[in-house]
C-alpha cells in the first residue's frame, strides 16, 4: 500500500512538472508573440491620385503580443483612432500590439503609386500582416474618384459596386487573406461568380463553359479570381490568375495548380511535380506531357490498392516540404521497393526516365564502400551503373562514336548497343543478351556479364555486395 501511494505521488509530481513547463512555454509564447492564431480584418482603401490611403482594422486578436509586419512601400504608418481603445495595444514604435484583452486594433498607412494608377496595374503585398497570424476572413472596401473608371479585382468574392456622383465604391468579402489588388481600366467586368471562382472578362461567358465549370473538382473552397487577358501577368498572388483564353481545361489546370501550391510546400521541384500531385488529388490528369507520362507509368504499374495508398499518402504530405526525394521515399514505401523515380526524372531534361527499382544493398569495391554505384532491377536483370563502377576496377568508360567504350592498359572493349555482339581487344564476339544496357541517358552493366568480362567476384551478405577484382589479385 505504501509502495502504491509512493508511486502515485511520484507520478503526480511528474505530471505537475510537465504541466508547469508546458504552461511556462505557453506563457512565454504569449509574451514574445510566438503563439499561432487566426484573426479577421477589414480594410478600407481610398485612392487619391498618386497613393492608396489605407485603414486596416484587425479583429479577434489573441491576448498575446502580436508583431506587425508593415508593407515595404508603406509610409506614415500610424494609429487610426476609431474609438478610445482602437490603439491601446499599439506600441510606441508601431512594431507590435501588446498583450491585452482588447480584441480589435486599427492602423493606417499610405502606399505611394508613382505616376498614379495605370491600366492593368497589379499592386502586390500592400497590406500589413501579423506575425504568426493567419487571416481567416477579410473585407475590403475600395473607393475612387467618380472620374476614375475601371474594375478592381481581389481574390475575394465581389459583394457589390456602386457609382455615385462623387465616388465609385467597390466591396469584397470572403474567407482567407488578401495580399494583392488589381486595377484595369475599360470594359473588364465580373461575368460569373461561384463559391470558388470569380471570372472577369471583356465579353459574356458562353453557357456551355459555365456548365463545364460545374463538373470540375477543385482542391479547396478558397475563392480565386480569374482575369482573362491576352497578355497575362506572370507574377501574382495565388488568388489572382490571369489566363489568355477561357477554356474549362485551362481554368481547371490553373486553379488546381494554384490551390495545390498554396496548400503544399514544394522545394527544388520541377514544374511537373505539382502537376503530378494535383492530378492524383483530383483524380484527373492535368499538366504537361511529362507529368501525364509519369502518371501513366505509375498507374500501369500500381495495383488498385497501391493507387489508393498512393493517393492517401499525397493527401497527408501538406505538413512536409515536397521534393523529388521525399516523393521517392513515399513511393518506395507504397510499392514496397526502393526507387528514385522522381529524382531521376527531375534530372532528366528531355523525356521521362523509366520506373526502375533498386537493390538497397551497399556496394563495396575491393573493401571500400562506393555510394555512387547503384544497383537496379530491370526486366528480370540486375544492373550496375557502368560509369561509376568500372573506373573503380581500373577502366575508363564512356560513350563513343560507335558504342560504349571500356578500356584499361591491357583490355579494350567496345559495346555497340542492340547489335548482338561486342568487341574485345579488336576481336568480335557474338552475344545472346546485351552486356551493356542504356536506359534513358545512363549506361548499366549486367551482373553476369560484369563477372565474366571484367573478372570480378561478387559476394553478397547482410545487405552488402562486395565487388572483388580478380584481375588485381
Amino acid at each position: 500500500m505504501k509502495f502504491a501511494l509512493s508511486f502515485f505521488s511520484i507520478l503526480a509530481l511528474i505530471i505537475a512538472g510537465t504541466l508547469f513547463f508546458q504552461y511556462h512555454a505557453y506563457s512565454s509564447d504569449l509574451e514574445t508573440g510566438g503563439g499561432d492564431f487566426h484573426y479577421s480584418q477589414e480594410i478600407e482603401i481610398v485612392y487619391r491620385e498618386n497613393s492608396l490611403d489605407i485603414r486596416q482594422h484587425f479583429k479577434n486578436l489573441p491576448d498575446q503580443k502580436v508583431n506587425i509586419k508593415w508593407p515595404e512601400k508603406a509610409v506614415n504608418p500610424s494609429c487610426f483612432i476609431e474609438n478610445e481603445k482602437s490603439c491601446n495595444r499599439l506600441s510606441e514604435e508601431l512594431s507590435y500590439f501588446a498583450k491585452g484583452e482588447t480584441k480589435s486594433q486599427s492602423v493606417s498607412y499610405i502606399i505611394p503609386i508613382e505616376g498614379g494608377l495605370k491600366n492593368k496595374m497589379l499592386l502586390q503585398n500592400i497590406f500589413a500582416t501579423l506575425t504568426n497570424g493567419e487571416a481567416s476572413y477579410s473585407i475590403v472596401h475600395i473607393s475612387t474618384d467618380s472620374k476614375v473608371q475601371g474594375q478592381w479585382v481581389t481574390g475575394l468574392p465581389l459583394v457589390g459596386q456602386q457609382q455615385l456622383s462623387l465616388v465609385n465604391y467597390t466591396m469584397f468579402s470572403g474567407y482567407g487573406a488578401v495580399h494583392d489588388i488589381y486595377w484595369q481600366a475599360g470594359g473588364l467586368a465580373l461575368q460569373e461568380q461561384t463559391s470558388v471562382l470569380s471570372i472577369y472578362a471583356q465579353q459574356a461567358i458562353p453557357n456551355d463553359f459555365l456548365q463545364a465549370l460545374k463538373n470540375i473538382q477543385f482542391l479547396s473552397d478558397e475563392h480565386i479570381a480569374i482575369i482573362q487577358d491576352k497578355s497575362p501577368v506572370t507574377a501574382h498572388d495565388d488568388r489572382l490568375l490571369f489566363l489568355p483564353a477561357l477554356t474549362p481545361e485551362a481554368v481547371e489546370q490553373e486553379v488546381i495548380l494554384s490551390q495545390i501550391k498554396s496548400q503544399f510546400t514544394f522545394e527544388d521541384a520541377p514544374e511537373w511535380l505539382p502537376e503530378v500531385v494535383a492530378s492524383y488529388l483530383v483524380n484527373d490528369v492535368i499538366g504537361t506531357d511529362k507529368a501525364k507520362k509519369i502518371i501513366q507509368t505509375l498507374n500501369e504499374y500500381m495495383t488498385a490498392n497501391q493507387q489508393q495508398a498512393w493517393q492517401d499518402t499525397l493527401k497527408n504530405m501538406s505538413d512536409e516540404p515536397i521534393t523529388p526525394a521525399t516523393m521517392d521515399n513515399h513511393l518506395s514505401q507504397v510499392l514496397n521497393a526502393k526507387t528514385s523515380y522522381f529524382t531521376l526524372n527531375a534530372a532528366q531534361k528531355n523525356g521521362t526516365y523509366p520506373l526502375l527499382f533498386e537493390d538497397a544493398s551497399k556496394v563495396y569495391v575491393d573493401g571500400i564502400q562506393r555510394e555512387d554505384v547503384r544497383v537496379i532491377l530491370y526486366e528480370g536483370q540486375k544492373l550496375y551503373t557502368a560509369d561509376t563502377l568500372l573506373p573503380y576496377l581500373g577502366y575508363s568508360a564512356g560513350e563513343g562514336e560507335h558504342g560504349y567504350y571500356v578500356n584499361s592498359e591491357n583490355r579494350t572493349f567496345r559495346f555497340p548497343l542492340n547489335h548482338g555482339f561486342y568487341v574485345f581487344n579488336q576481336r568480335r564476339y557474338s552475344t545472346i543478351s546485351e552486356p551493356i544496357i542504356k536506359i534513358a541517358d545512363r549506361y548499366y552493366v549486367e551482373e553476369t556479364w560484369l563477372q565474366r568480362l571484367f573478372l570480378v567476384d561478387l559476394q553478397k551478405k547482410d545487405q552488402q555486395i562486395q565487388v572483388i577484382s580478380q584481375e588485381q589479385q
